[in-house]
């Protein structure tokens, strides 16, 4: 792999997957347009040699003392730490974001880096009564091999945060990353592990599409996948691995609401609509997709958003003069501008925005949105707010529960106890009281329901539950004598 403007350390030269045996591709710049370099595409025989490598591998890891493995981690947390301009930069390029967000990505990296770092000292299991004589324990035990399939929005935390744990179970790792977001969403992770002294062949980086996916969901030596994606990738993914009963974590989408009451401040209100909204261009499984706001309020309201719609400037991310970068790719666009088109056909009125150029979505607001129409139906992961008003609080509840998964909610309310009483009832993963739907701290267990995953979370207390499976021992002194 070969880029003009490499920096030493992600040093391309060095990251060549020419073992690879589906070709390469150029990994595109969607700012710019510019190549920022070109990776190596695996096919289905690149994935069965990784896996018959990392099962080998597997097996001398789980023998590594924990103070050993615990320092790996740490060493790979002060690694993104060290070179964080450099890394931040590249991840705001390769994905399209702002540099704060480029920013984000590596901050958390490090984070759940010194996260993983604790789990080989932690306990991993229990006594159990049992008889005298004999000793009864569950035991977490690593599964093998997890085969990690990230997205292309936030590459580095949605790959890392399965991976840290995962190897820190006692695992190995297979990677497919998105084909657009290579480098943040594997090679990169791959190069500070390498610097940090992970064992070779422990994590293996297989960027590629479809052909590559499969290979890895159905191969016989890796029993768990951690996918996050599409709800209808994500429904295939969890198709194969139930044919070859394999365990998965299934981290998708759906439809996520911000319910503004009645009595909320405006200002306050607006500024977490647009942000909830807006963020990487709508990029987020935790977007506020539907901004419930009470009709006596909903003109003042709109207002305010549109204000902000109109003025945040929109252009390369990684220059540090926008608030919003491009789309991904045209595809990205075209899906984002057809269920716009397609909801203002239905009834929804535009009130700003609505409008591209090249990949660059200007911040649109829509009014007059209702069931029925796409914007309120699906998860556009673009810069849309949909502005929906409701009469009560219980409408508000009603509206926030049509939907078939939700990752995130919000109520935002002067009230406490009103909206913790509303968020009681919200059926979502994850309910935030006054503030938007976007929030993740890494320690918290993070999953919905609906397409939205599979019932399962991963990160903090739920990564020993998603990465190992128990094992019941019993020791007694002698064996003894049985009637037979």
């Amino acid at each position: 792999m070969g880029a003009s403007d490499a920096t030493a350390f992600l040093n391309f030269p060095a990251l060549t997957q020419a073992a690879l045996h589906g070709g390469t591709r150029e990994v595109i710049e969607p700012a710019t347009g510019q190549v920022l370099c070109t990776v190596g595409i695996a096919n289905a025989a690149d994935v069965a040699s990784a896996t018959h490598a990392a099962a080998l591998a597997q097996k001398a890891w789980v023998a590594v003392p924990p103070r050993e493995k615990a320092e790996i981690f740490r060493r790979a947390a002060a690694l993104f730490q060290q070179h964080f301009d450099e890394l931040a930069l590249f991840a705001a390029r390769e994905t399209g974001g702002i540099l704060p967000k480029g920013q984000h990505e590596i901050r958390e990296a490090t984070l759940i880096c010194n996260l993983a770092a604790s789990m080989p000292l932690q306990s991993q299991g229990h006594v159990l009564p049992s008889v005298p004589g004999r000793t009864s324990l569950a035991r977490r035990v690593p599964h093998g091999i997890v085969g990690v399939i990230s997205p292309f929005n936030f590459p580095m935390i949605l790959t890392i945060r399965a991976v840290a744990p995962a190897l820190a179970a006692g695992n190995a790792v297979v990677i497919k990353p998105d084909s657009r977001t290579p480098v943040t969403g594997g090679l990169m992770i791959a190069r500070i592990f390498a610097e940090a002294g992970l064992p070779k062949d422990l994590l293996h980086i297989l960027p590629g599409d479809a052909e590559a996916g499969e290979a890895l969901v159905t191969d016989p030596l890796v029993p768990m996948i951690a996918f996050t994606g599409s709800p209808a990738v994500g429904r295939r993914i969890g198709e194969l691995a139930g044919r070859h009963l394999k365990k998965v974590s299934l981290e998708l989408g759906g439809t996520n609401s911000l319910i503004i009451l009645d009595d909320a401040d405006l200002d306050v209100a607006a500024s977490n609509a647009a942000w909830g909204a807006y963020f990487h261009q709508g990029q987020i499984c935790m977007a506020s997709n539907r901004i419930l706001v009470h009709e006596s309020m909903a003109a003042e309201l709109t207002r305010r958003i549109i204000a902000k719609a109109t003025h945040l400037p929109v252009g390369n991310g990684a220059s540090g003069q926008v608030a919003l970068g491009p789309l991904i790719d045209a595809k990205q666009r075209d899906r984002v501008h057809a269920i716009v088109q397609d909801s203002v056909k239905a009834g929804a009125k535009l009130q700003a925005g609505g409008t591209f150029e090249g990949l660059f979505y200007k911040p649109t607001v829509l009014t007059g949105v209702k069931p029925g129409m796409r914007v309120f139906d699906e998860e556009t992961f673009g810069p849309v707010a949909n502005i929906i008003t409701y009469q009560s609080d219980e409408e508000a509840i009603e509206l926030a529960n049509n939907h078939i998964g939700s990752l995130s909610s919000a109520v935002i309310s002067k009230s406490v106890g009103r909206a913790m009483a509303i968020g009681q009832q919200l059926k979502s993963g994850m309910v935030h009281i006054n503030d938007q739907t976007v929030n993740d701290d890494c320690v918290n267990p993070f999953g919905g329901p609906g397409i939205a995953g599979n019932g399962c979370s991963v990160g903090g207390p739920s990564d020993w539950e998603e990465y190992t499976q128990w094992q019941w021992m019993t020791v007694k002194d002698t064996a003894p004598m049985y009637p037979f």
